[in-house]
């Protein structure tokens, strides 16, 4: 149809115009088919394609700065563990505390780094729920129109549908529109079903992302901590050993603790209660047995402050566990004849971003964990059935948990990666999880000298 219009347009042009002008009108007439035949249509950019792509640029900018910081990071550490090879000395010290406050510094650069990227992906989280949610309401909207549809025809018999239309054809038209509006509604059910679990799911991210947030501001207080620590222990030493070798050498001795001080020390558990480190010591060493997984790493792990004393809370498990848990959760307890409402049956409580709690016990084991190394404990402690408030089971469960991920190789990447996994899961890879794995690793090097001093003596 268009093209006959612009054929009778062109025709009715031709025999208005002069005959000189003829050659000259369809001179410009090809001109300019040809000129819109080869230009290119202005192409109108997707502003989220172009906020995502601004985003992306952002976010690898970020990570390549970060990467540069924990390849400093590791270079300081490396020249720490070559002061300490080479044995107690001022000179040695008083270097290695250069270094570590150094380091400490860049630590604090990358938890700053990482913080502005964690703030990033929580606006981008929070807007995509606002998105997913419109869409919740438009869908919902869509479906109380057609449901009003649907209604109004099935509120009329037959009869009357049939004499409100004057011809069998339109009778049969409103049948299609009927069918028609029912299948919407059914699409419309299907795709609100479908956005509400991306909201939940969203929702889990965006919890996580804050989660991180404040894990992070955690880890940067603590940093900075260190750093004034590490500068007035660097300040201590100056200042009792005058610059003096030998009187260096006098300190060292005096500071050492005794293998009686060390076994008497208290031991913070993870999930809340203490005990003696030499108790927490057999433990370990009985999972360390059974498992090839250091003594030390076992008590690295385990101990609270390893995620810097943060506690994780008493509370029920109605208010704190994931839904999905609660039955492996109440079989477990079956199990052992503990009262679901007792004292002993408290779990780690969900937080404040609304993810859950329901950890049970010094390990901080979720039910559906403990149960796949249920069997395994008994075998280690010869528990039947073994519990998770018992700290014996804690300590094998821990063990047993981190020689599935390669610990037991003893090698510090395999430590690291099994503690962050320990922590946090399949997002073991996020800086917060990576942090409290090196803390980890830095905590067992210093029960690793408690345990060489305990060993070496005869009470050991």
């Amino acid at each position: 149809m268009k093209t006959l219009r612009v054929v009778t347009i062109i025709t009715i042009a031709v025999n208005l115009l002069a005959p000189h002008a003829v050659d000259t009108f369809f001179t410009t007439l090809i001109v300019h088919a040809e000129e819109t035949a080869t230009s290119t249509p202005e192409i109108i950019p997707d502003p989220e394609e172009q906020a995502r792509r601004e985003q992306d640029q952002q976010r690898t900018e970020l990570e390549n700065q970060l990467t540069d910081l924990e390849n400093q990071i590791a270079e300081h550490q490396r020249t720490i563990e070559t002061y300490q090879k080479q044995g107690k000395t001022l000179k040695n010290d008083i270097s290695s505390l250069n270094t570590k406050i150094d380091k400490l510094n860049l630590q604090i650069k990358a938890v700053n780094l990482t913080l502005s990227k964690v703030n990033r992906e929580i606006n981008n989280a929070q807007r995509q729920i606002n998105r997913t949610e419109n869409r919740i309401d438009d869908h919902k909207n869509a479906l109380s129109k057609n449901l009003r549809n649907l209604y109004e025809a099935d509120s009329k018999s037959i009869f009357e549908v049939l004499i409100a239309n004057n011809r069998l054809s339109d009778f049969f038209n409103n049948l299609s529109n009927i069918t028609l509006v029912q299948q919407n509604i059914r699409v419309a059910l299907t795709d609100i079903v479908k956005l509400r679990q991306e909201l939940l799911q969203q929702k889990e991210e965006l919890a996580l992302e804050k989660e991180d947030a404040e894990n992070l501001r955690a880890i940067q207080q603590t940093q900075k901590k260190s750093v004034e620590s590490t500068q007035k222990e660097k300040s201590d030493v100056l200042k009792a050993t005058k610059g003096k070798e030998s009187e260096y050498q006098k300190l060292l001795k005096k500071t050492q603790e005794t293998a009686a001080q060390i076994r008497s020390r208290i031991f913070e558990l993870l999930g809340g209660g203490e005990l003696t480190f030499e108790k927490a010591y057999d433990y370990a060493r009985l999972a360390e047995g059974a498992t090839g997984v250091r003594a030390a790493m076992v008590l690295a792990v385990l101990h609270r402050e390893s995620l810097l004393g943060k506690n994780t809370g008493r509370c029920s498990y109605q208010k704190a566990m994931n839904p999905k848990d609660i039955p492996t959760f109440l079989e477990i307890l079956n199990k052992l004849n503990i009262d679901p409402e007792s004292t002993v049956a408290k779990v780690s409580c969900p937080n404040a971003d609304g993810r859950y709690g329901g950890a049970m016990g010094p390990a901080q084991f979720i039910p559906s964990t403990w149960k796949i190394f249920e069997a395994s404990i008994l075998q280690v402690t010869g528990s039947n059935p073994p519990n998770p408030w018992n700290n014996s089971d804690a300590f094998a469960a821990t063990a047993l948990y981190l020689k599935k991920y390669g610990a037991d190789s003893k090698s510090t990447t395999a430590e690291k990666k099994a503690a962050a996994i320990y922590y946090c899961g399949s997002n073991w890879q996020r800086y917060a999880c990576s942090y409290y794995a090196g803390k980890v690793v830095e905590t067992a090097g210093k029960f690793q000298k408690d345990i060489d001093v305990l060993n070496s003596t005869n009470g050991a």
